[in-house]
């Protein structure tokens, strides 16, 4: 039987379509199964690795990051993650060897903002945040408690009861002197919603918490 070459071209255009569909499904089911194992190895190393070997394990992780986000620039949720973990690098790293790790996580995170301003339910702010806090004033843009301020007000905004938007938060508080609002939002990340996927790292950081608030009442 003869087939149109208009029903042929149809039909190859529906193959050729659905071909498409399942490739770009695929895609996306692959880097979100990448994502999921960075998420949970950085997890790992965070909060049961001993410290003598995080530094390279972050090192490590890093690199993967950067690998994952270079294939999927355009994911909110990937930049974000390679942000945590150049900051949580920059961090173990410490020194000046560390700011250009952190300039790199606050560009990645200030990008994940531009593609999606609640991604990760905050956690870009809250990474800000934490940079602008940590980092030493006048070295390449951070050392901003203005700034800061505005990061944690913002991840507040998106997630009031987080864990750790609370603990940083209260952190930052008690370095600028403000006690009382440290100690309340200390309480609030002790008694906060744990995220699915960071159980592990939110109970550190209510014992971080607790210890905070002893700190406060000594």
């Amino acid at each position: 039987m003869q087939v149109s070459k208009k029903r042929m071209s149809k039909t190859l255009s529906l193959t050729l379509v659905s071909t498409a569909v399942c490739v770009t499904s695929l895609s996306a089911g692959a880097y979100q199964d990448a994502l999921f194992s960075l998420q949970n190895r950085w997890e790992n190393t965070v909060t049961q690795m001993p410290a003598n070997q995080r530094e390279d394990a972050l090192q490590a992780l890093a690199g993967e990051a950067e690998a994952l986000a270079g294939q999927h620039a355009d994911e909110a949720d990937v930049l974000v993650w390679q942000g945590i973990v150049l900051a949580a690098y920059a961090r173990e790293r410490g020194g000046l060897g560390a700011l250009g790790d952190a300039k790199a996580a606050r560009n990645v995170l200030e990008r994940a903002i531009t593609i999606d301003p609640e991604g990760l339910q905050g956690s870009a702010y809250v990474t800000l945040g934490a940079l602008y806090d940590r980092v030493p004033g006048g070295l390449i843009g951070f050392g901003d408690s203005d700034r800061a301020e505005q990061m944690f007000q913002r991840a507040l905004e998106i997630r009031p009861a987080g864990v750790d938007v609370n603990y940083y938060y209260a952190a930052f508080l008690a370095e600028e002197g403000n006690t009382q609002a440290a100690r309340e939002h200390a309480q609030r990340a002790l008694e906060g919603d744990v995220r699915q996927g960071r159980e592990a790292s939110d109970a550190a950081l209510r014992q971080d918490a607790q210890q905070l608030l002893d700190q406060l009442s000594s």
